[in-house]
């Protein structure tokens, strides 16, 4: 048995045409909080849709340019991967993308997440290097679908804030969590080792 195996964040086939055709279609420039979480929630609904993984969505855009510098959706079952939800996937392809683990060194990138950050995304946040988060379901549109979303500090925006990352929640939270409760309707997986 080998392990040493190539680890590659994965996107579904699917992704890269859908996100031109998405763009093309609107004519729109990601040059709004509001525009980059139509994509994100957009994202986690087609992802639902296609059936490649969770109904989560997230992107990383440059913050003042617009300029799509990630995407990810999650793909936890689809990947058999615990750590792929869609804000890990969307940073690590960003990350790739600028050809650095410090997303600042390519100017300030802003992450837009179809939900809230759960306790491992929340603790990928401050190490790579974003300067912006913007959520729309919250944990407790999550949890209402069935997901664990583990620990993290009761005031985690103000953590994030004190290490210099601005905080926006609920944008279309209405649309984000009727992605979660859809996806749940549909007897999606719910994946998490307590699940039973």
């Amino acid at each position: 048995m080998s392990l040493h195996h190539h680890f590659e964040a994965a996107l579904p086939a699917w992704v890269d045409s859908w996100v031109g055709h998405w763009l093309n279609a609107r004519g729109m420039a990601l040059d709004s909080a509001e525009h980059r979480m139509q994509m994100a929630v957009s994202l986690s609904a087609e992802n639902v849709r296609r059936e490649t993984g969770g109904p989560f969505g997230a992107i990383v855009v440059h913050n003042d340019t617009g300029r799509l510098v990630g995407v990810g959706v999650n793909v936890v079952t689809s990947e058999n991967l615990s750590i792929g939800h869609a804000e890990i996937i969307a940073l690590c392809l960003a990350q790739r993308s600028v050809g650095s683990w410090n997303l600042a060194e390519a100017g300030p990138m802003q992450l837009v997440t179809s939900c809230e950050p759960c306790s491992m995304c929340f603790g990928a946040v401050p190490w790579s290097g974003i300067n912006s988060l913007v959520c729309g379901a919250r944990r407790e549109d999550a949890e209402a679908a069935g997901f664990d979303e583990g620990d993290k500090p009761e005031n985690w925006t103000a953590s994030l804030e004190q290490r210099g990352i601005a905080v926006r929640l609920d944008l279309m939270r209405p649309e984000a969590a009727r992605v979660l409760s859809e996806y749940a309707d549909g007897a999606g997986a719910i994946y998490h080792p307590g699940q039973s």
